[in-house]
């Protein structure tokens, strides 16, 4: 097999490289590679999506309970579900 072709058809090292690149850096091969694989693979353009979005709100919950005296509430929580699947959904 080519190696373009083992770059198109491999979601787990796709799914790697876009966890990876949410928690630091990517070489710039990664980032090619990844974009490759991208262009022809909507699974993984999902996954990717899906993987900001829950990233971006683990990062303001864990920024907001930082804050003294700031708890988990129910309704917190339903408006932080809500939100998640808001954003899967788009």
């Amino acid at each position: 097999m080519s190696y373009l072709k083992k770059i198109i058809h491999n979601c787990k090292k796709a799914t790697y490289l876009i966890d990876k690149k949410e928690m630091g850096r990517i070489t710039l091969r990664e980032h090619i590679e990844l974009r490759i694989h991208l262009i022809g693979c909507s699974f993984c353009r999902i996954y990717g999506k899906q993987s900001r979005a829950i990233n971006k709100m683990v990062r303001e919950l864990f920024r907001s309970a930082t804050q003294p005296g700031v708890k988990l509430d129910d309704d917190f929580k339903k408006d932080l579900q809500e939100r998640i699947e808001e954003e899967l959904n788009k």
